[in-house]
């Protein structure tokens, strides 16, 4: 089979096998989170049917290692499964950061991250209460999250080679963490009702304790093998 034969089988089934799985899961749980919210307007709708979606996909891309490690699969340096699942996170999690911007102070979003004119006894005009850490912990998710969406792909791969590519893909940690701040201060700030923050606890409890589990499995297997 030549090259460029294998690329294209490689490619439909990822788009048969994960893209269209992943993108029906997607825009179905956004769809559901769209119509049984009660805000009165697209846009915040839109933000909220955005952010749980790419929540959970970016918890998955950190299931995927340590469940391998556990299973005793092969847990190779890129894999098309997590790539795939990594590129909706990405999807989704851009377009939840965009349409964010345009929910609250609508048609001022640099007020998300400085205070305004009117609010005084700030020395320091960069926002530091609950709201701008929510916002800037998102925005640095956002970027971080970004960069790790335009890399997953083969060329990235090769070009970089894979110690600094891998490097870079380590950064999906920090995207989590930002993530996940962000997504607890805005529980915070929109007092969601108890079923959204449980579901926000499990989605981060799922993936600190498999990455958790997987560290400790790796320290038992050097041990073993020192």
């Amino acid at each position: 089979m030549s090259g460029s034969s294998f690329k294209r089988r490689r490619l439909a089934r990822r788009l048969l096998i994960h893209h269209l799985p992943l993108a029906a899961a997607s825009f179905l749980s956004g769809y559901l989170l769209y119509i049984t919210r009660p805000y009165p307007d697209v846009i915040t709708r839109l933000s909220f049917s955005t952010a749980y979606p790419a929540l959970a996909l970016l918890a998955a891309t950190l299931v995927i290692g340590p469940w391998n490690l556990w299973t005793s699969r092969p847990n190779p340096i890129s894999s098309d499964f997590r790539r795939d699942i990594g590129i909706w996170a990405g999807i989704t999690g851009i377009a939840h950061a965009g349409i964010g911007q345009c929910v609250h102070l609508r048609g001022r979003p640099w007020l998300y991250y400085v205070y305004g004119p009117w609010e005084h006894g700030h020395v320091i005009p960069v926002r530091h209460d609950l709201f701008g850490f929510s916002n800037y912990t998102g925005v640095l998710s956002v970027l971080f999250l970004a960069a790790l969406f335009a890399t997953s792909n083969d060329w990235s791969l090769r070009k970089l080679g894979t110690p600094q590519w891998k490097g870079l893909q380590r950064w999906n940690y920090l995207v989590f963490a930002a993530a996940g701040a962000h997504a607890i201060g805005y529980l915070f700030i929109e007092k969601q009702k108890f079923n959204f923050d449980l579901t926000i606890a499990i989605f981060l409890a799922i993936a600190i304790a498999f990455q958790g589990a997987g560290f400790l499995l790796r320290r038992r297997r050097q041990t073993i093998t020192a």
